[in-house]
């Protein structure tokens, strides 16, 4: 059972990735439907890193002790201020690194 549910959702995503990729076929998508996609990246990115970020030893860690709490502020400043993957990535690695391990 659950090897045809994996094959049914394997089916079902290559389907409507086709379909949208294929230039050749007549689908396109109004731009109502563009603007609420877009929104879709942002979201699941969110709902992966924030138990990361906010979730150790099965509870909310929100206490200023927490490295990946530091991490993720800087990154997002870095984000908002650079708009650069480079600095947004680099400066959050570093400031991980140095709130995880104190000098």
């Amino acid at each position: 059972m659950t090897l045809i549910t994996i094959l049914l959702l394997a089916c079902v995503t290559f389907g409507t990735r086709y379909l949208f990729l294929e230039g050749k076929l007549p689908v396109r998508l109004g731009p109502n439907v563009r603007q609420l996609l877009s929104f879709s990246g942002p979201a699941v990115l969110t709902a992966i890193c924030m138990p990361i970020v906010f979730v150790h030893n099965q509870q909310l860690d929100i206490s200023l002790g927490n490295p990946y709490l530091w991490g993720a502020s800087a990154a997002t400043a870095a984000a908002y201020k650079t708009a650069n993957i480079y600095w947004t990535v680099g400066l959050g690695i570093i400031v991980f690194i140095v709130a995880g391990y104190p000098i």
